[in-house]
């Protein structure tokens, strides 16, 4: 990467930084472009060089923040020597969770966008030039776990909206129960959802 890529970067993972850091402070609707620009040291015109608006922000960060946690999620699941496929997804939803118990601010952030028609949104018309994209990660396990997916986005549908819509609740308020009860009810739920949607392809 040359020098003026490079600094190209640095400015866009300052604005993104910067704008995340305001969203989750203060919210999307008391920051203005101004406000990012100022506090991450470009000229306003800058901002307009990577981002169209402050929406436009918001879902670049969705993106980077999600398939951030998803592949630190799956580099512990490759790491952790776990082969068997439902098992594996159980870990990732714990790692997930985990994660996001961690980091509530950007729970708090991105909670209203945990669900599949606008996570799909914005992995797939926001890329990340570093990060691999998750849905290939998913079917690229699939494929290492000799497990063939039935419709793969349906599952996943119903795998993000379980996980996202029980998540907020039960981190940011533990209701109607803590995250480690939760983990063990997602535990008795999610094999069912693979079950249908799997087979073994050996078979």
């Amino acid at each position: 990467m040359g020098k003026a890529e490079e600094n190209k970067k640095t400015k866009r993972d300052s604005l993104l930084n910067t704008a995340f850091e305001l969203f989750t402070s203060q919210g999307l609707s008391n920051t203005s472009i101004s406000d990012i620009a100022l506090r991450a040291g470009v000229a306003k015109g800058t901002f307009y060089l990577y981002f169209k608006d402050k929406y436009d922000i918001r879902n670049h960060i969705i993106a980077r923040k999600s398939e951030q946690f998803f592949n630190n999620a799956y580099a512990d699941l490759q790491r952790s020597g776990i082969t068997d496929y439902t098992e594996s997804i159980l870990f990732l939803t714990d790692h997930i969770l985990d994660a996001l118990c961690e980091n509530k601010p950007l729970l708090a952030f991105i909670h209203k966008d945990l669900s599949w028609g606008v996570f799909r949104s914005a992995l797939e018309n926001v890329r990340t030039e570093e990060q691999v994209p998750f849905q290939q990660l998913f079917l690229q396990h699939c494929k290492d776990c000799g497990v063939e997916v039935e419709e793969p986005e349906v599952m996943l549908f119903f795998l993000v909206e379980l996980i996202g819509s029980t998540a907020y609740s039960s981190i940011i308020h533990g209701d109607p129960i803590p995250p480690e009860e939760l983990k063990k009810h997602l535990h008795k739920l999610i094999p069912g959802i693979i079950k249908t949607y799997t087979q073994d392809s050996a078979q």
